[in-house]
């Protein structure tokens, strides 16, 4: 039988190093050690033989949620008939008490609490690991203290304070607790070539959840001083995107999972965690805002040191992996079933071979914007940037795959070539910074030349619009960039035409907004994007469409779950959340949608890190 949990019934775990996905019932049915991308100790996401951990009341329950303040701690609270039961589930993020490094000390451990507060409860535990994705179903031995998992490359053992019975291929007890009473279980992980991980005491899991607890409290109050309009939204967002992030690189993942579709039942089906120079740009960019990235100079080091000996004459490697691996081949996992039969499912992703320009723009940007917070560029990051800034003035006139990654013929997309001109102008503002000497003019003649070809090619009468190619009529959000970054002023007649024409033409029936709407050589249809809709939402604001802005980010806002996650699309039939989750990109766009009106509104204080406004016009 393949899942059928909600996508939106899952809330997130983070150490920095890899995550968890727990659904509303108390199942663990993602995870992936000791990194984002490691195969899954844990897959039921996929597929119910893939594996899970469950600690829930048994019988019926309701459920309610929350992350403990100000952090990645969950809390699940089962009411029962008789009594009430809270959960509360941590990756353990180590004692580093240095705000800084939120991470570095993380163990691989996996903390769960099981708290009787009212009355009686029954607890139904079970444990099933799957490793290698579920092609793996370990000999399951007691020790003192837990349990063990032998068998495939992971070494596992379970902390537990009660007995449990092996029967068939899981482990299982049903433990009666009372008012007062607390059970204290984690899984700890290590490699083939260890010792098996030791078995943990009660106190010590107890102390691991509150040494989580009190480091995120940390780096929250450390780092986290929006006070603008939607304050706690932007503040779980900027959470989430800390989440997301790989502390040992600085390398930032797209989404915690693979393989969660764009069309349920359908091929659209692609393995998102990875570090794409893209994403991970707009993250740091949104991070300016929700949470002083004090990391950024880690992650430059990062895309230095993962595109090493890179030269402008070739294109940039669009994605890595966390630890700087060029290679991602990607390959399809048929022993599993996919997310509502969701199949195929993959992992690695294709894109690596793929040529897209506009992420010269994306980085040069993030760089700009956070050239506070990097400091001062060693000779090597000056040479890195130069050569990007050099790459977008030779390669712009290039046909490309676009920001989509549409798995078709290169076209020249007017996103690559925006953003060709993000990167120039932005090497040009950065100035002394990087030294750049005599590159300077040619860098400036390229600008203009960018920008005549956009304005002159970008453009289609009939459409009324810039749009998504040149000599193309098809709509596409990613025309909503052209204020946001500066290229156009937001109240340019033409510029004003083309957000009209995106929020009347590219949009459901409840104002959320499509990529485009055009056959892109994949079969299935997709829905509606969040992060587009958070565009559209900054794109009026920057217009002075106040109470439109406002409409549609409640519009996209809404669709977060009960502990405020957001996935990548919204189904244009049952409204479901889709797609790989929780999405870096959509609370990227609410993080920016939420800024752009607030500074519209004359309402935000300086954030975390004051620089530039997002869409500075040069």
């Amino acid at each position: 039988m393949t899942t059928t949990t909600p996508i939106a019934d899952y809330a997130l775990l983070s150490d920095r190093h890899s995550a968890a996905l727990v659904a509303r019932d108390g199942s663990v049915d993602w995870l992936c050690l000791p990194r984002f991308d490691s195969p899954s100790v844990f897959g039921a996401l996929l597929d119910d033989r893939a594996g899970r951990w469950s600690i829930r009341p048994a019988g019926a329950c309701e459920v309610s949620r929350r992350y403990v303040d100000a952090t990645m701690v969950l809390e699940t609270t089962f009411e029962t008939g008789s009594g009430t039961l809270l959960l509360t589930d941590a990756l353990v993020a180590g004692d580093d008490r240095d705000v800084h490094r939120l991470g570095a000390g993380a163990p691989h451990v996996l903390a769960r609490s099981a708290a009787c507060v009212r009355g009686s409860v029954d607890v139904e535990v079970r444990y099933a690991p799957r490793p290698e994705y579920g092609l793996v179903v370990p000999l399951l031995c007691a020790v003192p203290g837990g349990m063990r998992a032998r068998g495939g490359p992971d070494r596992l053992t379970l902390s537990s304070p009660v007995e449990l019975s092996v029967v068939g291929q899981e482990a299982a007890a049903t433990v009666p607790m009372r008012e007062g009473a607390r059970l204290l279980f984690a899984l700890h992980w290590a490699g083939a070539d260890a010792e098996p991980p030791a078995v943990w005491g009660q106190g010590r899991i107890a102390a691991a959840i509150d040494t989580t607890t009190e480091a995120w409290r940390r780096w929250s109050d450390a780092h986290q001083r929006y006070d603008g309009p939607y304050r706690d939204l932007v503040s779980a967002s900027g959470r989430v995107l800390q989440a997301l992030s790989y502390q040992p690189t600085g390398a930032i993942v797209a989404a915690a999972t693979t393989s969660l579709p764009e069309t349920p039942g359908g091929e659209r089906n692609w393995d998102y965690r990875y570090s794409w120079i893209r994403d991970a740009s707009f993250t740091m960019d949104a991070l300016w805002v929700a949470a002083c990235p004090d990391e950024a100079g880690e992650f430059l080091t990062f895309m230095t040191t993962a595109a090493a000996s890179y030269e402008p004459e070739r294109a940039l490697q669009i994605v890595f992996g966390v630890g700087c691996e060029h290679d991602l081949s990607e390959r399809e996992l048929p022993h599993l079933r996919g997310w509502r039969g969701s199949r195929p499912v993959r992992v690695g992703n294709g894109a690596w071979l793929q040529t897209q320009i506009d992420v010269y723009g994306e980085l040069l940007a993030a760089v700009h914007r956070l050239a506070d917070q990097i400091g001062p560029l060693d000779r090597e990051n000056r040479a890195f940037l130069v050569a990007l800034a050099d790459a977008a003035a030779a390669q712009w006139r290039e046909p490309d795959h676009g920001i989509w990654e549409i798995r078709g013929e290169p076209r020249h997309y007017l996103y690559s070539k925006l953003m060709c001109w993000v990167a120039v102008d932005r090497a040009l503002a950065l100035g002394p910074d990087l030294d750049a000497g005599d590159h300077a003019g040619p860098w400036r003649e390229a600008r203009e030349e960018i920008r005549a070809a956009i304005l002159r090619e970008g453009w289609d009468e009939s459409a009324g619009a810039y749009t998504q190619a040149f000599g193309s009529s098809v709509l596409d959000a990613s025309a909503l960039m052209m204020p946001i970054v500066g290229f156009l002023p937001p109240d340019d007649p033409r510029m004003l035409a083309t957000v009209a024409a995106i929020a009347e033409r590219l949009v459901d029936e409840d104002g959320l907004v499509y990529r485009y709407r055009a056959a892109d050589g994949l079969p299935g249809e997709e829905g509606p994007f969040l992060m587009c809709t958070f565009w559209l939402a900054q794109a009026q604001a920057l217009a002075g469409w106040l109470p439109e802005a406002r409409a549609t980010f409640a519009r996209a806002a809404a669709f977060a779950n009960d502990v405020g996650l957001l996935a990548e699309e919204v189904c244009p039939r049952t409204r479901e959340l889709l797609g790989n989750f929780p999405q870096a990109f959509s609370h990227i766009g609410l993080v920016n949608a939420a800024w752009a009106i607030a500074q519209a509104e004359g309402a935000a204080s300086d954030p975390a890190c004051p620089s530039d406004p997002p869409g500075v016009d040069h």
